[in-house]
C-alpha cells in the first residue's frame, strides 16, 4: 500500500478554496490503495497531522492530532506528497522546490514550471516568443500616464489566482480604485483590454506515462459578466462542453499541448483561453498548474468527460 501525504491550507489567499479541494480528494481516494495521512498548513506555515478522513473547513485547526516539528524527517516517511494547495507559495514553485531539494516525490509541475505559470507576465512573454496570441496588456507603473488606456480594461495582479484582486474597469474614474486592489496582492500589475463578448474556455491536461491527454473544451456559464471569485466558488455557474467550430477546438487542443511542453509542465494542469466573438479570435489568458479540485470545479469535470472519474484520476496522479 502506498504512503501518501495529503497537504491543504498554507499561507496564502486561495487557503480556503484548498480547503474546499481537498474534501474532494478525500472522498475519492481509493483507501485500498493508499494509506494516506492529512497535514494542514496554518497562515503562520505552521503544518499540522489532522484527523483522517476529517472534512476540512475554516476550523481544521479543532481536529489537530500533533503539530509536525521535523517537516523534512516527516515527509521522508512518505512515497509521494499530494499539494493540494493554491496560491502563493503554495503553487508558485517554493514548495515544489522545498519538496526538489530533499528528494520528495511529489504530484503536479515542477518548481520551475509552477514558478513562471503563476507569474501572468512571466507566462505571457515566454509564450509570446513563441506566437502565442494573447489579450493586448501594459504593466502598470507608478509614471504611467492613465489617460492614455482605451477603456474598458481588466486590471489584475501578476501572482495570484481565482480571480483574486481583479477588476473591470470602464473609465478612468474607477481605475485608481482598482490599482490599488491588485496591488494589495502583488506589486505588479497588469492592465489587459476587456472582451467583452467573449466566450471563456478551458482544457484540462492530465499526463499518464509520459502520455498527454487533452480534455474536450469546456465553457463556464455564469449568472454575471465575467467569472469572478464569487461566481466561481460562491453562487451557481454551469460548466458545459462548448459548442464552438470544429476549427476552435482543434486551435484550442493544439495550443494546449504545445504550451504544456513550452512551460514544461508535469501531471496536470488546466489551460484557459478566451473567444473574441466579435472577430472569431482565439486568445491565451492563462495556465493553471495546481487547479481547483472542488466538486464544482472545472478541471475533475473535464477529465470525467475523458471517462475517467475522480478516483481513477488520482489513481493517475499518485501512482
Amino acid at each position: 500500500m502506498k504512503k501518501v501525504l495529503i497537504l491543504f491550507g498554507g499561507n496564502s489567499y486561495e487557503h480556503e478554496v484548498s480547503c474546499n479541494s481537498v474534501n474532494f480528494v478525500i472522498k475519492n481516494i481509493d483507501n485500498k490503495l493508499f494509506d494516506y495521512k492529512l497535514v494542514g498548513i496554518d497562515f503562520n506555515n505552521n503544518w499540522y497531522e489532522i484527523e483522517k478522513n476529517s472534512t476540512v473547513n475554516k476550523n481544521w485547526k479543532n481536529k489537530s492530532i500533533k503539530k509536525i516539528d521535523n517537516i523534512i524527517e516527516y515527509l521522508k516517511t512518505f512515497d509521494i506528497v499530494f499539494p493540494v494547495m493554491h496560491g502563493n507559495g503554495c503553487e508558485d514553485g517554493k514548495l515544489q522546490s522545498l519538496f526538489e531539494m530533499n528528494n520528495i516525490k511529489y504530484v503536479g509541475c515542477n518548481s520551475y514550471s509552477s514558478l513562471i505559470s503563476y507569474d501572468k507576465l512571466l507566462t505571457k512573454l515566454i509564450l509570446e516568443k513563441y506566437s502565442i496570441s494573447q489579450v493586448p496588456y501594459i504593466i502598470y507603473h507608478e509614471d504611467m500616464n492613465l489617460n492614455n488606456i482605451n477603456y474598458p480594461v481588466i486590471v489584475k495582479p501578476c501572482k495570484c489566482g481565482s480571480s483574486i484582486g481583479i477588476s473591470v474597469v470602464k473609465s478612468k474614474r474607477e481605475i485608481k480604485k482598482a490599482l490599488k486592489k491588485a496591488l494589495k496582492y502583488d506589486n505588479k500589475v497588469i492592465i489587459e483590454k476587456f472582451i467583452e463578448n467573449n466566450k471563456e474556455l478551458e482544457c484540462a491536461i492530465l499526463e499518464n506515462n509520459k502520455k498527454i491527454f487533452i480534455s474536450d473544451i469546456g465553457e463556464i456559464l455564469t449568472n454575471g459578466k465575467w467569472y469572478d471569485y464569487n461566481l466561481k466558488y460562491n453562487t451557481k455557474s454551469e460548466t458545459i462542453i462548448s459548442k464552438i467550430d470544429n476549427s476552435i477546438i482543434k486551435e484550442i487542443k493544439y495550443l494546449s499541448e504545445k504550451i504544456f511542453k513550452i512551460l514544461d509542465c508535469k501531471d496536470l494542469s488546466r489551460i484557459d483561453f478566451l473567444l473574441d466573438l466579435d472577430n472569431n479570435k482565439l486568445y491565451f489568458n492563462e495556465i493553471n498548474t495546481m487547479p481547483g479540485f472542488t466538486d464544482i470545479s472545472m478541471y475533475p469535470k473535464l477529465i470525467e468527460k475523458l471517462g475517467i472519474n475522480a478516483t481513477e484520476l488520482l489513481n493517475i496522479l499518485l501512482f
